[in-house]
């Protein structure tokens, strides 16, 4: 005769073996494996270039000739430099502040809902923007022209003598007119982008409040926009240290003006391809873009810091 045996109570169960890792899984790089070649190969190898050119000279005794740091020490000396890196600084100061200025207001003015026929003007602003730059230089190197363009035509129909916008004195300022045409529109774009993902309720509980249009862009949408306010204040540093195509396309119409100096980038190229300084000329570029990145990152850091 068989006995039943109580039952056994379950204690509880081992844990499984733990299941090991390979901590060196290269499926990762599988999927970023191709942007980092391709970055390697287009942005790391260039600079790695070029900071290799800037430590050698080429001399007419004894060839290419590893000097150090002298290339450096002779354009921190060289006047002709500091007085193109004045001038786009100069230009910096006063051009991007009336191109953005003059973007932030047309933004403010489409997201308002007052504006009848937002979407023509919204198009025939950003509209320039997709004219090639070298097109629009020589569309407005055409009318700044005394002789055969259209301040010349207003002279001889009304017998009057406008300023020559290509003389020395004005030639950076008509180069600010054909940025500042050329690129409102893509700034105006980015901050009526920023204006409309700002939410409604925001406006309504303003609107509660007893708030005007003046108050709501003050304390909602410009603190809202700030990240888009900086990011285009970036883009625009970074674009007119670069300045290179309306002074080289224009140059044939003003060579007393536009020297082959007037800019760093315009400098950094003349001594390149007419000098065949390649040694300097690279020296002269990382100069220019330690400049670029040290100026662009505090502008970051001042215009996202909290408070600000």
């Amino acid at each position: 005769m068989t006995t039943l045996q109580p039952p056994v109570a379950a204690g509880p169960r081992p844990a499984p073996p733990p299941v090991r890792r390979d901590r060196r899984s290269w499926r990762g790089w599988g999927f970023i494996g191709p942007f980092v070649a391709v970055f390697a190969l287009v942005f790391l190898a260039p600079i790695a270039y070029s900071l290799y050119l800037s430590l050698f000279r080429d001399q007419l005794i004894g060839g290419t000739t590893f000097v150090g740091l002298d290339n450096y020490e002779q354009a921190l000396g060289d006047d002709r430099f500091w007085a193109a890196l004045g001038r786009v600084s100069l230009f910096l100061c006063v051009q991007v502040p009336i191109m953005l200025g003059i973007a932030l207001l047309v933004a403010l003015a489409l997201d308002s809902g007052r504006l009848y026929g937002k979407s023509f003007f919204r198009i025939t602003i950003f509209l320039p923007y997709a004219v090639p730059a070298v097109v629009a230089t020589l569309m407005w190197g055409f009318m700044y022209g005394t002789k055969y363009g259209l301040v010349g035509d207003i002279n001889g129909a009304f017998g009057v003598s406008l300023p020559d916008p290509l003389s020395p004195d004005l030639v950076l300022a008509s180069i600010g007119n054909i940025v500042t045409w050329e690129f409102v529109g893509y700034n105006m774009l980015i901050f009526y982008s920023a204006l409309r993902v700002i939410p409604h309720s925001l406006y309504e509980a303003a609107e509660i409040d007893g708030a005007g249009q003046i108050r709501m862009i003050t304390a909602i949408k410009l603190p809202a926009i700030r990240g888009a306010l900086v990011i285009a204040t970036i883009f625009s540093i970074i674009g007119s240290f670069q300045l290179f195509n309306e002074p080289n396309i224009l140059r044939p119409l003003a060579r007393n003006a536009l020297t082959t100096d007037y800019t760093p980038n315009f400098y950094t190229y003349s001594l390149s391809f007419n000098g065949q300084q390649h040694n300097y000329s690279a020296t002269v570029a990382i100069i220019m873009g330690l400049i670029t990145m040290v100026i662009a990152y505090a502008v970051q850091l001042r215009g996202m810091r909290k408070g600000a």
